[in-house]
């Protein structure tokens, strides 16, 4: 008797027209180019159900990423401790924090971050699919694993100067043809897939690769990106369940080969689905002898720079723009989730001795994810981040003394790069 079964669930996370978009601080939704969805797999072995889901919205914050697992865990007949859920980051795409939007509701003329009841019933319909799935599950006898360099997609955003400090940076697009030329940087060219297969027949493959998701954004048109038509195209031309997991790609975006013109969204698209199906071809099986989940709490401490006093003060100032406004309630939402030391879980999925996948929250730094490979050279590990958003960025320590976009908005202090990185150490060699 197989020892794994799996269940795929696919449901629609389409946001409304006239929606906030990324947390209100872009053109709302006018126009949906493509649909938004939240996909995943049940995983059924010895121990209690594991669920993996990967959701088209910008972010997934504190109380609305324990309200997601919850429900899920609900409905997979499991904890929420053993769901893991993650936003590919797309920009023309919804931002969930349910206190934030308690402070932001307070205050007259600013946009809402999240329609709460839109948000519950997408969740509800998210579970429902994974009810649905769970009548409808297969037994797995192998696991695929297989990796391939993307072409010409990622680039480090950050280009530090000699006197250790930020002199450039590159975004999602750059037109700055003199940033352009700069080298790649420090990233992780590799896209991984982990499969799952009953004898010949694949069930489902799941593909991670770290680079910010976005080719352009803030037109108001509902998208995918570019990461999410390879995605799509994959499933069209096989008919089997594909699902993305953006890695930590914190400080990780197209800068260098996007100059934000509409066509090089396919293009960029073209390049990734090329990856997904060499990295396929490339597939090597395992008998799906073995499933286990485990999790480390991490207390991510806050800015010391700010208090709750500053922040309430900078969400009523009416001469702030909405983008400081409702970032600020954000930010209020993760420091008092941390001062009354309300864990972040991080995840970490065993398939056999061979493969692992890790669960890290936010927007981290490519070098968690390299130095989460390091800890197990001999094996194969890919890597979701943008799980649990309330930290917003969590850079290097170092990233802070260099100045910069990423640490300006970080929401938890320097020292959680070492918080994060004993957790990732633990749990990838326990």
């Amino acid at each position: 008797m197989p020892k794994l079964h799996l269940a795929v669930f696919r449901s629609d996370a389409t946001i409304p027209l006239g929606h906030s978009l990324c947390g209100g601080w872009i053109k709302p939704a006018e126009v949906v180019t493509e649909p938004l969805y939240a996909l995943g797999i049940v995983l059924l072995g010895e121990e209690a159900p594991i669920v993996l889901c990967a959701v088209d919205w910008t972010g997934i914050c504190n109380d609305a990423h324990r309200r997601w697992r919850e429900k899920l865990a609900e409905a997979a007949h499991t904890t929420p401790e053993r769901v893991a859920v993650h936003c590919v980051h797309q920009h023309n795409a919804p931002f969930a924090d349910l206190a934030a939007q308690k402070l932001v509701a307070e205050q007259a003329g600013l946009p809402p971050v999240i329609d709460v009841g839109w948000f519950q019933q997408t969740v509800a319909r998210t579970a429902d699919a994974v009810k649905a799935a769970l009548a409808q599950t297969r037994p797995v006898s192998h696991i695929g694993y297989g990796k391939a360099k993307v072409d010409k997609v990622a680039s480090n955003r950050r280009l530090v100067g000699p006197d250790g400090k930020l002199r450039g940076w590159r975004g999602s697009s750059c037109k700055d043809e003199k940033l352009r030329a700069e080298p790649e940087g420090l990233i992780d060219p590799w896209l991984r897939t982990i499969s799952f297969w009953n004898g010949d027949e694949k069930l489902a493959a799941l593909h991670f690769y770290a680079t910010h998701p976005m080719s352009y954004y803030g037109d108001g048109h509902v998208s995918s990106d570019f990461v999410g038509l390879a995605r799509e195209a994959r499933t069209q031309e096989e008919g089997t369940p594909h699902i993305y997991f953006t890695g930590c790609a914190g400080n990780i975006a197209a800068g260098k080969y996007n100059d934000g013109s509409k066509p090089n969204r396919f293009l960029l698209a073209q390049r990734v689905f090329t990856a997904m199906v060499e990295s396929e071809r490339q597939i090597e099986r395992i008998a799906a002898n073995t499933c286990s989940w485990q999790t480390r709490p991490v207390v991510l401490p806050p800015r010391s720079d700010e208090t709750e006093a500053t922040l309430l003060a900078t969400i009523a100032d009416a001469s702030k723009t909405t983008a400081v406004r409702n970032r600020a309630a954000m930010k209020l939402s993760f420091r008092r989730r941390a001062e009354v030391k309300l864990p972040i879980l991080i995840g970490n999925l065993r398939l056999g001795d061979k493969l692992q996948m890790l669960h890290l929250p936010a927007e981290c730094f490519v070098e968690f994810q390299l130095y989460a490979q390091e800890q197990r050279s001999d094996g194969f590990l890919a890597t979701a981040a943008f799980g649990d958003g309330g930290p917003w960025y969590i850079p290097l320590a170092k990233a802070f003394p260099e100045g910069g976009y990423e640490p300006s908005v970080a929401f938890a202090d320097p020292e959680s790069e070492d918080i994060l990185k004993d957790a990732i150490r633990s749990l990838i060699t326990a």
